[in-house]
């Protein structure tokens, strides 16, 4: 969600670091087998390779690719032959040597500086070196520089393990061009579905509600005219006011106009005021996003407004819409909290047909509704 916290960035450093350490020992290991796998490999002339050495630079990649999902935020999926297992451990086995040597400089570099200030606190002069301001100021610069230059490295090393297991280790082109089409057509057949359900909701709410009272009406008007009481013809005038009502709760219900007119927060809003419950809403936007994004984002409020307060049981609904950053790009993220019984179930069919919307947008949708509540539902929607 692009929210960094001391605790966060202090575990992402530990573990970043663990990892780089790992490497650079597993590259020593891996240097061994590739200089003892050279002479198999040089002499092959076609001939099939003996099966310890395919069969253990398997081992050899998969291990590394859980070291670099564990500790510095690889992909942790895909299928990969021997051959790009080789020619993986042959390309990152020196950069984990690189990493390596990177937290030598920066531990030699900590316990260089602890040595000496350790020695001027004590009033002695480590290597003949008084603590004089312009020798302080010199060392606190250049340290500083090194310690800058050392921490860029090493997350450059972070980053080339990344890239490293995505290249060889990750998932093919053309499977990531099939989960690609299954996605879009799962999406799509979800998309139909949610407009299916969408088309027989209105469908009863016109037949159900609006039907009813345009009937009623009509009888209202014939025993109006057969008698011409003016009483009738009162109840009729409400009757048809009562049908107007309904009609604009209709149609606000598919589409709200005024979301085209003065945008999602003031649609928000209107959400707010004609729920049943207490809704604050926060949206904080600097520019207004596309149509498709903000009518997503809309009816993810309206729905999961609409089901906590039908169904949750709960006092208060908060509801908060912002673009944050993201290490794929801004998204506009949508979260609805109440203080409800929780137990929503994800795969019902308002919270569902959500999830089909989101998807077709390439976005993410999670509910987080444990038993006793509270119930969490986030959409993240991709701006660009």
């Amino acid at each position: 969600m692009g929210r960094w916290t001391a605790r966060g960035v202090t575990g992402s450093v530990v573990r970043s670091v663990a990892g780089l350490v790992l490497g650079t020992l597993s590259a020593l290991v891996e240097m061994v087998f590739l200089v003892l796998a050279a002479p198999v490999l040089a002499l092959r002339h076609g001939r099939p390779l003996p099966q310890a050495l395919p069969g253990s630079a398997l081992r050899l990649a998969r291990i590394e690719r859980l070291r670099a999902a564990v500790f510095l935020g690889g992909d942790g999926a895909g299928e990969f032959t021997a051959g790009r297992a080789l020619r993986y451990l042959a390309s990152r086995c020196p950069v984990g040597l690189l990493g390596g040597g990177a937290l030598t400089v920066l531990g030699f570099g900590a316990a260089t500086t602890t040595q000496v200030l350790t020695g001027w606190l004590r009033g002695e002069k480590p290597d003949g070196i008084a603590a004089t301001w312009p020798v302080v100021t010199y060392l606190l610069t250049v340290g500083t520089l090194a310690l800058f230059l050392d921490v860029v490295g090493l997350a450059a090393v972070v980053a080339l393990e990344r890239a490293l297991v995505r290249r060889f280790l990750g998932l093919s082109e053309r499977e990531l061009m099939r989960r690609r089409i299954a996605h879009l057509s799962a999406s799509r057949a979800g998309i139909v579905e949610a407009v299916d359900a969408e088309r027989r909701r209105i469908e009863r709410d016109l037949h159900d509600g609006l039907q009813q009272r345009l009937v009623a009406l009509a009888m209202l008007l014939g025993r109006a005219r057969r008698s011409g009481s003016e009483e009738l013809y009162a109840q009729a005038h409400e009757e048809s006011q009562r049908a107007l009502d309904e009609l604009r709760q209709v149609a606000w219900r598919v589409y709200p106009a005024h979301l085209d007119d003065l945008g999602l927060e003031e649609a928000l809003a209107t959400v707010a005021e004609r729920s049943a419950l207490p809704v604050r809403v926060r949206c904080a936007l600097a520019a207004r996003p596309a149509p498709r994004i903000e009518t997503a984002a809309y009816f993810t409020v309206r729905e999961a407004v609409t089901n906590a307060a039908k169904h949750a049981g709960a006092t208060r609904i908060d509801v908060q819409v912002a673009v944050v950053e993201t290490e794929s790009g801004p998204v506009l993220s949508v979260r609805i909290t109440d203080d409800g019984v929780g137990g929503a179930d994800a795969g019902g069919g308002g919270l569902a047909g959500l999830a089909r919307r989101t998807a077709a947008l390439d976005g993410r949708f999670r509910v987080l509704s444990p038993p006793g509540g509270p119930t969490l539902v986030e959409a993240e929607l991709p701006c660009a």
